[in-house]
């Protein structure tokens, strides 16, 4: 853990984008494509002519959308496989447009080398990987990218995109009506009227799951909306048995893309705190996995590590 991370993170620029190009090369063999899965009615996966790419990247104001330059090679055949299947296992969280070069030489052209992916949030590009990164650690980016979508308010779904090689969008879904003034107020920088909206939609009904995480994450959005990092690292440096100081840069590390940081400085502080704050301490760290989400490898590592911590 460290306590000299800057206000320039590199894990995300200064428009949000994860520099995806950082992603660690592995020596391991490229995985062979796989399947989408059995039973899937439909998939978020649609190949599109240039012309339409503006109408799927505008669905990325509710999802993450990834637009996939490919030629018709083994390497890009392997490529959109692995990605296809990626992307239909979020069930709606993310959606794909795929471009093949060859009906779209001007577009390959600017592309340069083949295959190759933008992903887009909120109707802006905020990264790009290619060739070089390795086919199996494709789900990898793919998570990444969720989790900076995560961090930036963007966590609607959307339905299928097409139906077994239909090649038309489906329409975008309905929110719920407490959803959508939640979104709405985030579009206008309400985080207070978004946070009521999330907790209006919880009394109507306690397992909803996207109104708990979209709470969660807006709660997260106020903490750190007007923080200067310096001085909370130099705070929680400063004062380590201060439980909201420790709470405090951990929101900083999770919002900069300091994840494993942020658990291991919590779990630290409930090892060697046996006080109220612990419980603080406690509470803060389970908030903070629902935001990175569930399933994540590095959530499902800290609560391992967090049940050796409390007993």
């Amino acid at each position: 853990m460290n306590d000299n991370h800057s206000a320039n993170d590199r894990s995300v620029n200064a428009h949000g984008a994860v520099d995806l190009s950082t992603l660690a090369e592995k020596s391991a063999q490229q995985a062979p494509a796989g399947q989408q899965p059995a039973g899937t009615q439909g998939s978020w996966v649609v190949s599109v002519a240039p012309q339409q790419l503006q109408q799927i990247v505008q669905l990325s104001a509710q999802v993450p959308v990834l637009v996939l330059i490919h030629g018709d090679d083994v390497t890009s055949q392997q490529f959109a496989a692995t990605l296809e299947k990626a992307v239909d296992s979020h069930q709606g969280r993310m959606v794909m447009a795929t471009i093949n070069a060859a009906s779209a030489p001007e577009i390959a052209e600017q592309a340069g080398n083949l295959p190759v992916v933008t992903a887009f949030l909120s109707g802006q590009p905020v990264g790009e990987f290619d060739a070089s990164a390795p086919v199996e650690q494709l789900p990898e980016v793919i998570g990444q990218i969720l989790q900076l979508a995560t961090q930036n308010g963007v966590t609607g779904t959307v339905p299928p995109q097409s139906q077994r090689g239909g090649q038309e969008p489906e329409a975008e879904p309905e929110l719920p009506p407490l959803h959508r003034k939640a979104h709405e107020a985030l579009e206008n920088g309400d985080y207070d009227g978004a946070a009521e909206a999330f907790a209006e939609a919880l009394k109507e009904k306690p397992d909803d799951s996207d109104a708990k995480l979209g709470l969660a994450q807006v709660q997260l959005m106020k903490r750190t909306k007007d923080v200067d990092v310096a001085a909370v690292r130099q705070r929680a440096a400063d004062n380590m048995d201060d439980v909201r100081a420790q709470t405090d840069v951990a929101d900083v590390d999770v919002l900069g893309g300091h994840v494993e940081d942020a658990f291991q400085r919590l779990i630290r502080y409930i090892q060697t705190h046996p006080g109220e704050g612990r419980e603080t301490a406690r509470k803060h760290l389970v908030e903070l996995f629902s935001i990175v989400g569930d399933t994540d490898p590095r959530v499902v590592a800290a609560r391992k590590k967090l049940a050796t911590a409390l007993f």
